[in-house]
């Protein structure tokens, strides 16, 4: 079985089986034809194959880092990426994107819909797409075996104890396979991008990430500031984000409820979005309802709870046109009908699984013990409750040892020259979190997109002509670009 679950909430992915754009993780990966010297495990030219199968030349290339630098005895891993080559007859310093998640894959990323940023940005650089460690082709930890287990009741207890259950005997089989896990964290993965960085053979780097990119982008600074150019980063996390706080999440749809008054006949049917979500989680996690899903491939059955829909909420509520869905799907939800469930759910084989990277990495990044006070107080009485980053904080303490501290966490003083994008409705990295992020900036531009959600670079065109002349050493103030507000849907 090939495991799909790459975004950083495991069943996050559950909405983005469907709808791809809940987590660019889940892009379309690139179809790369390879040329007659290249297959996927070899370094070269090959075609890449972008959005709407628009091909282009890029170059494959791999080095070599140990995969636990603080362990002299751990074996080393092999790290890829392709590279675009600039069409500029000065380029400068290379331009590297960092995926979200944690989990996601750049090299999928670039062959979907920010697949014309990065052609727009070879203008300026050469543009790299580097697969992380633990993703794409950089990846080598094992897959896990094919689930075969009954799954477990989809409540807030019951994904929990599945989940450190799982993640704890992963972790073992792992280590006992010689992976050394430790090693997959945000301080790791941004010593692997300077070790890229001298593998490219350049001074300086710049960086383009979005959601964890930026986690590791403020990572990267902090221990390799003097080696980086310009940052562009896009919905920001902090170094003590990892996970949200679920108040940030009820102003998120407090905002959403008071834009279904817009149109009649959904205010009509939806009085208040807020109250009928909680109803429906209420009911659903104390009397858990039969759904039917697929398991490997057959026909099964799951007893879906509150904390499922919640969720599967916390991935639709991340970007506009899933957002929309919400009046429809919790109108039928409070109607008993969990059937509606089915299309955003796809193998729960898939979302019951561990991959490693992503569990091993937010692990690490943790919680201050103030946030994590915070965190679970606003947990008692927010909509979505302890669902949106899980499994974080519900894996905490599973692997003793793997925190990387309250260092780590430190907010920065920034004098890079940054360009800062968000979505006005993002309901992943929302927007107040993300201001606690940019005040460490000190040379920054804003850029705010009206109605636009967590996937902001490829929402507005105008977000590409803003970034190409960014990293062409371009200053420019504060902007605001606007898009129509969602249509929320009745049926």
């Amino acid at each position: 079985m090939t495991h799909t679950s790459l975004h950083r909430r495991t069943l996050l992915a559950a909405a983005s089986l469907v709808f791809p754009s809940l987590a660019f993780a889940q892009a379309v990966a690139p179809t790369q034809a390879p040329g007659p010297t290249t297959s996927p495990s070899q370094a070269g030219p090959f075609r890449f194959k972008g959005l709407q199968g628009v091909e282009t030349d890029a170059e494959r290339g791999f080095f070599e880092v140990p995969e636990d630098r603080r362990d002299p005895g751990s074996r080393k891993i092999r790290l890829s990426y392709v590279r675009f080559a600039s069409t500029a007859a000065k380029p400068g310093p290379p331009i590297v994107y960092l995926a979200g998640g944690p989990g996601g894959t750049a090299t999928r990323a670039a062959g979907g819909p920010r697949f014309p940023i990065f052609m727009a940005l070879r203008e300026v650089a050469d543009v790299i797409a580097f697969d992380q460690r633990g993703t794409g082709l950089s990846n080598a930890i094992p897959e896990r075996p094919l689930w075969t287990r009954p799954p477990p009741v989809f409540t807030e207890a019951g994904l929990t104890s599945h989940f450190r259950t799982e993640f704890q005997s992963a972790w073992a089989d792992w280590t006992k396979a010689g992976v050394a896990m430790t090693g997959y964290n945000t301080e790791q993965n941004a010593d692997d991008i300077d070790d890229l960085r001298r593998h490219l053979g350049a001074e300086k780097v710049d960086l383009w990430g979005i959601s964890y990119g930026t986690h590791l982008a403020l990572s990267m600074l902090k221990r390799h500031g003097d080696r980086v150019n310009r940052v562009a980063l896009a919905s920001l996390e902090g170094q003590d984000q990892t996970v949200k706080r679920p108040a940030a999440i009820d102003d998120l749809l407090r905002q959403v409820d008071a834009l279904l008054a817009a149109d009649p006949a959904v205010r009509a049917a939806v009085p208040d979005l807020p109250a009928l979500m909680r109803r429906v989680h209420a009911r659903l996690e104390t009397q858990p309802a039969p759904t039917k899903v697929k398991l490997n491939g057959a026909a099964a059955e799951i007893r879906m709870g509150g904390f499922g829909v919640q969720l599967l909420a916390g991935g639709l509520i991340a970007n506009p046109n899933t957002l929309a869905m919400l009046p429809s799907l919790y109108l039928a939800l409070d109607a008993g009908r969990t059937d509606v469930l089915a299309p955003f759910l796809g193998d729960v084989a898939d979302l019951l699984s561990i991959t490693g990277m992503p569990e091993a990495t937010d692990l690490a990044s943790g919680i201050s013990p103030r946030r994590l006070a915070l965190v679970r107080r606003e947990a008692r009485t927010a909509v979505l409750g302890a669902a949106l980053n899980f499994p974080m904080p519900q894996l905490l303490g599973v692997v003793p040892g793997v925190d990387l501290g309250e260092g780590f966490r430190a907010p920065l003083r920034i004098d890079h020259p940054a360009l800062l994008v968000a979505g006005s409705l993002d309901g992943r990295t929302p927007l107040a979190e993300q201001d606690e992020v940019a005040a460490q900036f000190r040379r920054k531009s804003r850029v705010l997109v009206e109605n636009a959600g967590h996937n902001v670079f490829e929402a507005h065109p105008g977000v590409r002509d803003l970034l190409v002349r960014f990293f062409r050493g371009e200053s420019f103030s504060d902007t605001r670009l606007s898009l129509p507000p969602p249509k929320f849907q009745l049926a």
